[in-house]
């Protein structure tokens, strides 16, 4: 496994007169290089938290930590499959080792492969499960004594279908299920341990994976982006497309101190798009 760690540095801005809500959280946010990740990081790091990103991509997360630093934010990040057992560990380590602490744990890292149940594969299901469930598992079982000592949160990002999954949508359904499962066991042990937990699932978000989605669909509309995006709407019955920054905000508000009251939620962000109690 290569990875990297790198030091978002920052220059004296209005941040430090009026530190925010989150001064002084360090906060761990996966996936963050690039779409909902990135998103919630750049909010944390709005926010006052020192943010430590991690994902796959060292350039993608290169690009990430400018923007941070661009917005006055401070923090660290970590190049790493979380896939691989031994990662999860190796960047609670990185951390520990770059600000001596840890906060919060966002898990948001993970995507699963749609498609016909029948031609999906045990590695494509593997695969799934890997990252967005083995990876948060493993991350919050290596971060949790830490989280219990600063009676910290872990905040997982899940989706829609763990609720409602559909035909397509086996293996992120099946994980997405798993996700929510898991968060409510992991609020009752944070009860007794002082760790608030929480899960929130997105909707239709407007990002890499939802573009390739609306461009496949755009072919039935004569390469009409707009078009295929209103019929998403349309059939689905939501407001719209939801933006990274609409999840972004959640998350910025579950970790605040105001909302330590907020344990075990399992939050929909989806634009009215679950129709389910």
């Amino acid at each position: 496994m290569v990875s990297t760690i790198g030091n978002l540095t920052q220059q004296k801005t209005a941040n430090d007169q009026n530190p925010g809500p989150l001064a002084g959280k360090i906060i761990i946010v996966t996936g963050a290089s690039r779409g909902i990740g990135r998103a919630i990081a750049l909010r944390l790091a709005r926010d006052g938290a020192t943010i430590v990103l991690t994902a796959r991509s060292v350039a993608a997360l290169a690009e990430a930590a400018a923007e941070i630093v661009a917005a006055g934010g401070r923090g660290t990040w970590f190049a790493a499959d979380l896939r691989i057992a031994e990662s999860p560990a190796s960047l609670v380590e990185a951390a520990l080792a770059a600000h001596g602490a840890i906060d919060a744990v966002v898990n948001n890292a993970g995507a699963t492969r749609r498609g016909d149940f029948f031609e999906l594969s045990d590695a494509d299901w593997q695969d799934g499960c890997a990252l967005k469930f083995f990876g948060a598992v493993r991350l919050t079982r290596h971060a949790w004594p830490y989280l219990k000592q600063r009676h910290g949160s872990v905040l997982n990002i899940v989706g829609v279908g763990g609720r409602t999954p559909g035909e397509e949508f086996t293996i992120g359904g099946s994980v997405n299920g798993a996700c929510l499962s898991f968060t409510k066991a992991l609020a009752e042990i944070g009860i007794s341990d002082g760790v608030q937990v929480n899960a929130i699932s997105p909707g239709y978000i407007r990002t890499g994976r939802l573009r390739a989605r609306l461009a496949s669909l755009a072919a039935k509309h004569g390469g009409d982006l707009e078009a295929a995006e209103a019929e998403i709407v349309r059939e689905e019955k939501i407001v719209r497309i939801g933006e990274p920054e609409d999840v972004a905000n959640l998350p910025a508000f579950v970790l605040s101190p105001q909302s330590r009251y907020l344990q075990g939620a399992l939050i929909g962000l989806d634009g009215g798009q679950t129709k389910t109690i």
